[in-house]
């Protein structure tokens, strides 16, 4: 037989070729569903390698699909329809379509959707027209293709009622009408960025690059759906330094190649999509900004990196760059590490092996000979050492075991340049309430505002009065921009600020972003006196928060069930 993933999808029946074929659904497992077991009606011969063979499958999915969030009209900005939106990475698409969910399998896609006539259907696909219903007027049918093979976690689709802006020649920013013109505002420079990319990494091959801005809930700050990449809406802040919604775009438009083209045939070498692909953002920084800015954004990486091993702890081996992911749910296992410690590596061979110039033409020529396909770290490392040959006696000196299968922080600490960060170091080691003026952050820049409080956050909790104080001459509680907004209310939170915690709260349910949500009510909890505050807040607002977002939530309170 034939063997699909699933994920509670409810089978009806099964064709081969127009016959009816007999279908089995395994033993259920936690997290990977259950197999679904295909006969053919027929015998495959081994020699006969013309023949097609269309197998369907009659099936719906359960209301509770892992890679699916139904909205209400509450919860989107119109309030008038419903809104669909699915997230599969990394083992979700499953519960959507019986497939083969494995990064490992790539294939090319054509889809038909029907939705109600007032409503907009999107894929991760290129629009392929649209027709009305032919077995109900009041819809339409929207049609998609997909002509470069992808990996079934690449799949996407959202329904809702949305508009769209041209912001440039393959571009166009999807979303709700009430703030589409912010969006087109916010993303006007992806044409230039898809332009530097380019320059980097080759030709974009997937031809449309369009954005869609998110309802609250989505989890994530980006995803890099071929065609259509998915952003959160926690990066429309309208500020004269875009630097939020440019480092999650430049970092979305870097999977077109690395991730999507070159993809890690499974989640335990997902470093390879992700390392490379900071290190093409931070590249992308490098051309548009400057390399002060691709240090400086170095130097913010490490501190993330730092979080996430404290997290799950020095010794947790899912803080190795290639964990052992047996029977662990990759939910679960997701964290900065793949992200930082893999750019950490490739930062530490660039400087070993010549600089910027000359590790971009590895990455360029890695992803040209890779492309379309699947690799491991192992042929990575392999071609790494094939490419500098003539440097192989530099590479044999990396510690590789202590990069690659050992737990904790990077063997080598980058030394990158700290001019844009001394700034945010001095102002940290000063706040012991001498003369403060808010001059002090007019001169820092977004990021490095950002920095200042993630520099606040490694210390000791602040004693309530500094708090305060630095409330009372920076105004922070007005800020907007949710990266500044998050470390705030976690340095308030810290230090005991009653006033700060419905604050947080509010933070942690008006939007869903997993970055921004489970610190802050972890931070809320771990306040004795509001934990149970944390936990009510939990779970009143549970219903509206995404299935997996939900899920680690409660694992982070400690709730069972």
């Amino acid at each position: 037989y034939n063997t699909l993933d699933s994920k509670d999808l409810k089978i009806f029946k099964v064709s081969a070729n127009g016959q009816a074929a007999q279908f089995e659904v395994g033993t259920k497992h936690k997290s990977k569903g259950s197999p679904l077991e295909i006969t053919l009606p027929f015998e495959l011969s081994r020699y006969c390698h013309k023949l097609h063979v269309i197998v369907e499958i009659e099936y719906e999915t359960s209301p509770s699909a892992t890679a699916l969030q139904w909205l209400t009209p509450t919860q989107t900005v119109g309030k008038k329809h419903p809104y669909l939106f699915s997230q599969c990475q990394a083992t979700h698409c499953r519960s959507m379509i019986p497939c083969q969910d494995s990064p490992s399998v790539k294939h090319t896609y054509y889809a038909q959707v029907s939705v109600p006539k007032e409503l907009v259907a999107l894929m991760s696909a290129l629009h392929d027209g649209q027709v009305p219903d032919p077995s109900d007027s009041s819809r339409v049918i929207y049609r998609f293709r997909q002509p470069v093979p992808m990996p079934s976690y690449l799949i996407a689709i959202v329904v809702g009622a949305l508009e769209s802006r041209e912001i440039g020649p393959r571009s166009r920013v999807w979303s709700e009408k009430e703030n589409v013109d912010e969006a087109a505002f916010e993303f006007s420079e992806t044409e230039t960025m898809l332009k530097t990319a380019e320059s980097l990494a080759g030709p974009y091959v997937w031809g449309q690059y369009d954005l869609l801005v998110m309802p609250p809930s989505f989890p994530y700050g980006g995803m890099e759906n071929p065609c259509l990449t998915f952003v959160t809406p926690t990066v429309l802040v309208l500020t004269s330094f875009k630097s939020l919604s440019i480092k999650v775009i430049a970092h979305e438009i870097s999977h077109s190649w690395t991730g999507n083209l070159v993809t890690n045939r499974n989640w335990e070498h997902f470093w390879l999509n992700e390392g490379h692909t900071v290190y093409i953002e931070r590249m992308i920084a490098r051309c548009m900004e400057s390399e002060h800015l691709r240090q400086f954004k170095g130097i913010g990486g490490w501190k993330e990196l730092q979080e996430s091993v404290n997290q799950f702890g020095a010794n947790n081996v899912l803080t190795n760059l290639v964990p052992n992911l047996h029977e662990v749910d990759t939910d679960e296992a997701f964290s900065s590490v793949p992200y930082e410690k893999g750019f950490a590596l490739l930062y530490h061979l660039e400087e070993l092996l010549g600089g910027p110039e000359v590790f971009m033409g590895f990455v360029k020529s890695y992803i040209q000979l890779f492309a379309y396909g699947t690799v491991t770290t192992e042929e990575w490392k392999n071609y790494l050492f094939t490419y500098f040959k003539d440097k192989v006696d530099i590479l044999n000196k990396v510690d590789w075991n202590a990069w690659m299968h050992t737990p904790g922080m990077a063997p080598v600490k980058p030394k990158y340049d700290t001019t844009m960060a001394d700034a945010c170091t001095a102002l940290c080691q000063r706040w012991d309430l001498a003369s403060f003026t808010e001059e002090d952050v007019k001169k820092l820049n977004s990021p490095q505002l950002i920095e200042f409080m993630a520099l606040l956050l490694q210390e000791e909790p602040l004693p309530l009065s500094h708090v305060k104080k630095m409330q009372e001459v920076y105004q922070l509680n007005s800020v907007k921009n949710a990266e500044v907004r998050f470390r705030w209310l976690r340095i308030c939170v810290r230090a005991h600020w009653e006033e700060a915690v419905p604050l947080a709260l509010k933070m942690a349910t008006e939007q869903g972003r997993m970055k921004f949500t489970r610190p802050l009510f972890k931070e809320v909890y771990n306040f004795s006196k509001y934990s149970d505050k944390a936990l009510n807040t939990f779970k009143e607002n549970r219903g509206a928060l995404h299935p997996v977002t939900a899920m680690l939530v409660a694992k982070d309170l400690k709730i069972n069930g």
